[in-house]
């Protein structure tokens, strides 16, 4: 599944074709999303004034409210010319002023595209979200007030969207390496110094992931076509059983609320 720096690295690949576009309308081929795609006739005319991101949501906001775009665990984003020959999974077109259009291609339809009228970030599917990962409140004191007695894996505790947006599976196994905390660790027994290591390590592998364009997975593909590099680098996600980049003992593999999860039983306490 894309995840934030995916996510990201779209909006970053995209925002330059698409900012201060005229929406001229849209073609849906297939409203069958995870949940059916319906635009309201206001958008027709609008202007795009800002590509955002919150967590793995994208936003396209206009001065009526903004398009919410998910990419689900296959969705991809292009900004293309509208002759540009129509796929089998090219399910929604938002037709630009000038002959182009971005768009939506989603094999699996898990997706989603909402229009939120006013502000984006009420819309129900954002309202309870937690703090950005590179925001001033995601630190050590909010992480331990948020973990005190906590009894589940510090992993899953990461990766809960209302505790911090954006943390899904790989990074979370990448973040707590770089902290040096085992996974299975309960949240509740996390110390301050753990925590700010924690919050530190989250920061550092999101924002380095984005610099490097996201993790290559078998569904994802950047804006521009080409899959992300950050997976090149990956310290222990996908790597059981081979040697720790730091101390050289064999990487543990062991599912945690059925995710995959690698650790090194000597690096990490």
């Amino acid at each position: 599944m894309p995840e934030l720096p995916e996510v990201e690295t779209t909006r970053r690949g995209i925002e330059p074709h698409v900012l201060g576009r005229r929406i001229e309308g849209w073609i849906i081929r297939d409203r069958r999303l995870r949940w059916p795609v319906k635009l309201p006739r206001s958008l027709k005319g609008q202007t795009i004034e800002r590509v955002a991101r919150r967590a793995k949501y994208l936003g396209l906001l206009t001065g009526s409210g903004g398009l919410i775009v998910h990419l689900g665990m296959s969705g991809s984003l292009r900004y293309v010319p509208r002759e540009r020959a129509i796929g089998a999974h090219d399910h929604v077109d938002l037709l630009f002023d000038g002959g182009a259009c971005l768009r939506y291609t989603d094999p699996r339809r898990f997706g989603s595209i909402h229009f939120q009228p006013g502000d984006w970030r009420e819309h129900w599917l954002l309202a309870s979200l937690g703090p950005e990962p590179a925001s001033a409140e995601f630190d050590a004191s909010y992480l331990h007030r948020r973990s005190r007695k906590k009894r589940v894996a510090v992993k899953n505790f990461l990766m809960d969207s209302r505790i911090v947006v954006g943390v899904g599976n790989i990074y979370a196994n990448e973040a707590l390496f770089e902290a040096g905390v085992r996974p299975t660790r309960a949240a509740g027994r996390l110390t301050l110094a753990e925590c700010a290591r924690i919050a530190a390590a989250v920061r550092e592998t999101l924002t380095r992931a984005i610099e490097e364009g996201g993790t290559t997975l078998r569904d994802f593909v950047g804006s521009d076509g080409r899959p992300g590099y950050f997976g090149e680098r990956l310290a222990v996600y996908g790597r059981e059983g081979e040697r720790c980049v730091r101390c050289g003992a064999r990487l543990k593999a062991l599912r945690i609320g059925a995710r995959a999860t690698v650790y090194c039983a000597s690096c990490q306490r």
